[in-house]
């Protein structure tokens, strides 16, 4: 019997599968990775979703750590960037998110939510024993269609300047309705178009658009006060103080912009020693440190300057130099300030002094020392770049202005981004019922299982102003049951008014949104949404082991 059973041994199959992965490491496949794929996006989505509309909610986010930060926003890109995941495709949604952001700066809430929807709708599919790729394929026809929808529906109103004005007054209303400066929506807008309007469209790059220059609008930000004390300032402030002794206003002034070494009490060798026998030869070589130095400061008046404007810091000899001289200083502008001055003053970032005549020296009309609550600051006015400007923001604490930065400047590149396509849609959850109702009729006229995957784009692109709703508290099933209804009697401005909590005309409540943004939005959803829905197989790499020593 022993050498039967031996026999029987040696006549099994070998293992069919063998694992070629690294001992530790893991996989799954078929509909376990399905699911691990499809729930870990939908969990992120449902995360920011409490956060989409008008009567959005905030998170706050806590850091760990000895120095803990606290972070109050309802921003989508601002909390998902903080956010330390686990889950692969839940990161995929955080990268769609950041990329919305980059490419119009509003809208990172919407995408992500967008994504999740149709990932709710795919699962049930999956369910039905339909294809992912046939959900694919009729998920790229609903997009185009929805595409189509918005484009038609878009309108241009830039060939007149005041009704572009307006128009831009809006789309900033619209943007920051949902942001904790919604009290003050109005005059933060006004802010907001203000600055766009300075700049100008320059070139036109590969998606046929322009370039404008965002960066020549600066924001500072000053506790103290409400938010309504906010204000724009024409010309650029700098959050520095003016040299000790020297003029504290210049007019029509030369500005020079350095990044150089100004202090005398060490030796530009790294690494250098010095051995003297002497306190007398310490005393030679400082007045030859200080003579060198003084070498530089006469190098620098050389230029014929009123200005002088430095990196790095400017130590109390050349200090007193600069002085006497009747230069005004300042010293350890930050790196971000000094390319953005020298882009608004025009001039160059100068590193060494031996050729005047090659330095490209800028200009200000009025460079003067102005007070904001009870901080001094610089403020250049008359700058050869006349597009710079600068935003002060007022608020009752840190977080209440970080926040309130984060608002303006959404606002900013949704108004810079309609500056370089101007063609608007209406808002309100007007244009994803528009959308829905397009991909409906194109599912009807639709053969075949594509005809479900068309018809689920569209029900996901319904339940978007249904969130809205339901964030305000309102009754969203019969709030877009309405707006349907009106849409199909021919109001096609109908939406969501969140003031009241009713269906209201778009057009006469100003509620308008950039195409250019909508239609981001709506191309990275669905193209994330297919990613992860193509997804069979999820692996997970072995982790590295540590050594004795407690190191990797």
């Amino acid at each position: 019997s022993q050498e039967r059973r031996k026999m029987a041994l040696s006549f099994e199959p070998a293992n069919p599968m063998p694992n070629v992965l690294k001992e530790g490491a893991d996989e799954c496949g078929g509909q376990e990775a399905h699911l691990t794929a499809i729930i870990g996006a939908i969990a992120i989505a449902d995360l920011v979703k409490t956060t989409l509309g008008p009567k959005g909610m905030d998170k706050i986010m806590m850091s760990t750590g000895q120095h803990g930060t606290i972070t109050v926003t309802n921003d989508g890109a601002t909390i998902l960037k903080k956010l330390v995941l686990d889950n692969a495709a839940a990161k995929i949604l955080v990268d769609i998110s950041k990329t919305q952001d980059d490419e119009v700066g509003d809208g990172t809430t919407s995408v992500c939510v967008l994504a999740g929807l149709l990932l709710e709708q795919a699962q049930e599919l999956l369910q039905s024993r339909i294809h992912p790729q046939t959900i694919c394929e009729g998920w790229r026809m609903a997009t185009a269609e929805a595409r189509a929808v918005l484009e038609a529906s878009a309108v241009d109103n830039s060939s007149d300047p005041a009704v572009f004005r307006k128009e831009l007054l809006k789309i900033a209303r619209t943007t920051l309705s949902s942001k904790i400066v919604h009290a003050e929506k109005d005059h933060f807008a006004e802010l907001a178009v203000d600055a766009v309007l300075r700049l100008k469209v320059t070139g036109k790059g590969h998606d046929g658009m322009g370039h404008v220059g965002l960066e020549n609008i600066q924001i500072i930000k000053k506790a103290g006060g409400s938010m309504k004390e906010s204000f724009l300032e024409e010309g650029f402030i700098l959050d520095k103080r003016i040299g000790v002794g020297q003029p504290k206003r210049l007019e029509n002034a030369t500005v020079l912009v350095a990044n150089t070494p100004m202090d005398t009490d060490k030796i530009k060798i790294y690494g250098a020693k010095v051995k003297v026998d002497s306190m007398a030869k310490v005393a030679e070589i400082e007045a030859a440190e200080i003579a060198k130095m003084m070498k530089k400061c006469e190098k620098i008046k050389a230029h014929g300057i009123h200005c002088f404007i430095n990196r790095q810091l400017i130590y109390n000899k050349p200090e007193q130099f600069f002085a006497d001289n009747g230069i005004m200083a300042i010293e350890h502008a930050d790196f971000e300030g000094v390319e953005r001055l020298s882009a608004v003053l025009g001039s160059e970032i100068v590193s060494t002094f031996d050729h005047p005549e090659l330095v490209q020296l800028g200009h200000a009309d009025v460079i003067e020392e102005m007070m904001i609550g009870e901080d001094r600051l610089i403020r250049f006015s008359g700058c050869k770049g006349g597009e710079a400007c600068t935003i002060i923001l007022r608020g009752a604490s840190g977080h209440v202005l970080d926040e309130a930065e984060r608002s303006l400047h959404d606002a900013l590149c949704v108004l810079v981004t309609a500056l370089k396509d101007p063609r608007t849609i209406y808002g309100g959850g007007n244009s994803e019922l528009r959308m829905a109702e397009a991909v409906d009729a194109l599912a009807a006229r639709t053969p075949g299982k594509k005809s479900l995957a068309i018809a689920a784009f569209a029900k996901a692109l319904r339940n978007m102003p249904k969130i809205i709703a339901d964030n305000g508290g309102y009754d969203s099933a019969e709030l877009v049951a309405r707006i349907r209804a009106q849409h199909n009697a021919g109001s096609v401005s109908a939406g969501l008014n969140m003031t009241d909590g009713t269906v209201g005309d778009m057009a006469e409540l100003g509620i308008s949104e950039p195409l250019r943004v909508k239609m981001q939005s709506l191309q990275s959803a669905s193209e994330a949404a297919e990613m992860i829905l193509r997804v069979d197989q999820v692996i997970r790499a072995a982790p590295r082991p540590r050594d004795q020593e407690g190191g990797y």
